[in-house]
């Protein structure tokens, strides 16, 4: 890598978001449901209450009572019809059970058809960040043609920083490749 402190501050820059990117996609990939009982589908649900709007996870715990039951145990049990309605609206398409002390979720078995939906909507949420990834590269090369252009940098020093962001980026691929594959695997799994 050439010793430049705007080509180090730049390699820096696509590292940080193409990071973010992947954890962007490994947070939304937890909210995808596989037919097992996973608490992370909670974890974007926010509920009206105290008249503001509160994160589900904020409210009470979620235990994992089984392969395919979560338990919500909330601390102020007045809440626990608007936990109801936050659950139905969130379109998470399982229908909570309310005995007037905790929220059962029961997760019904995949069919076939829903587990081939699911896998389309997470190679779409995968497509989406290798997009964003590229236009990370993009950034990142559309700085050093302006240092090329205003000769901070040689025409070689530029080759080399653009082979460094080439590799960066291809890294960033390979690993949202393999994120896509696994939970493609994990949705098809019975």
């Amino acid at each position: 890598m050439i010793e430049n402190e705007k080509v180090e501050e730049m390699m820096l820059e696509l590292d940080e978001k193409s990071e973010n990117t992947v954890k962007a996609l490994e947070s939304d990939y937890g909210a995808i449901r596989t037919g097992r009982a996973n608490p992370h589908i909670l974890d974007k649900i926010e509920v009206e209450a105290y008249g503001g709007m509160s994160k589900l996870i904020e409210l009470g715990n979620v235990a994992t009572l089984d392969a395919r039951c979560l338990q919500i145990n909330l601390w102020d049990k007045s809440l626990l019809k608007a936990v109801e309605k936050a659950i139905l609206q969130s379109n998470i398409g399982i229908t909570p059970t309310n005995d007037g002390q905790v929220i059962r979720l029961v997760f019904p078995v995949m069919t076939e058809e829903r587990r081939k939906e699911l896998v389309k909507q997470a190679k779409k949420t995968g497509e989406e960040a290798k997009v964003a990834i590229r236009n990370h590269r993009r950034e990142a090369m559309d700085v050093l043609k302006k240092m090329k252009t205003s000769k901070e940098l040689s025409e070689d020093a530029v080759a080399l920083c653009e082979a460094d962001v080439e590799k960066a980026v291809s890294g960033y691929m390979s690993t949202v490749e393999s994120i896509i594959s696994a939970k493609e695997k994990e949705l098809m799994s019975i």
